[in-house]
């Protein structure tokens, strides 16, 4: 769907922020990723997550506003990226006749997205921690060890990131 003045279920506020700075931003993500299309999907999500908070009458400065949003949309977009790309060059890897069917292939990718936002919000270290233990099944030392931290961090790590993912995916 696209957000434009013909909608009339928006406010007055959000149509004129997104008249007034939509070409803007579209245009700064352009420059940013190289590609036309993600960034007019990036512009349209930074819209919607404006007015999902039902903050935008109280934006006072609308560009460094919108480039904070979209910038986190970015890292988002990138990091699912490289999930999608990492999952598949393990599919590559396998050999021929192991590889899912293509509906198995979608469900995987899908349960990447949605642990990748049961994820988010947690710290680098406590997020590489659980994605170790649960991906590549490494022991609480061997991570100790990659990670270069103590093994009773590595059990703070994850029990924090599975009390996450817990009310993340009850929410």
């Amino acid at each position: 769907m696209r957000l434009g003045a013909s909608d009339h279920s928006l406010s007055p506020t959000v149509e004129i922020l997104y008249s007034n700075h939509r070409g803007w931003l579209e245009g700064w993500l352009r420059r940013k990723l190289g590609d036309a299309f993600v960034a007019a999907d990036l512009a349209q999500d930074t819209f919607v997550s404006v007015i999902a908070a039902g903050t935008a009458g109280q934006i006072r400065e609308p560009r460094p506003f919108l480039a904070t949003i979209a910038r986190r949309l970015m890292a988002h977009h990138h990091r699912r990226r490289l999930l999608e790309e990492s999952y598949l060059e393990a599919l590559a890897a396998l050999p021929e006749g192991m590889a899912p069917s293509p509906e198995a292939h979608c469900l995987a990718l899908e349960a990447l997205r949605e642990m990748d936002r049961a994820l988010d919000g947690l710290p680098p270290r406590v997020k590489e921690a659980f994605l170790l233990a649960h991906l590549e099944e490494l022991s609480y030392a061997d991570i100790a060890a990659r990670l270069d931290v103590s093994t009773s961090s590595v059990k703070q790590y994850l029990t924090r990131a599975h009390r996450h993912c817990l009310f993340a995916l009850s929410a």
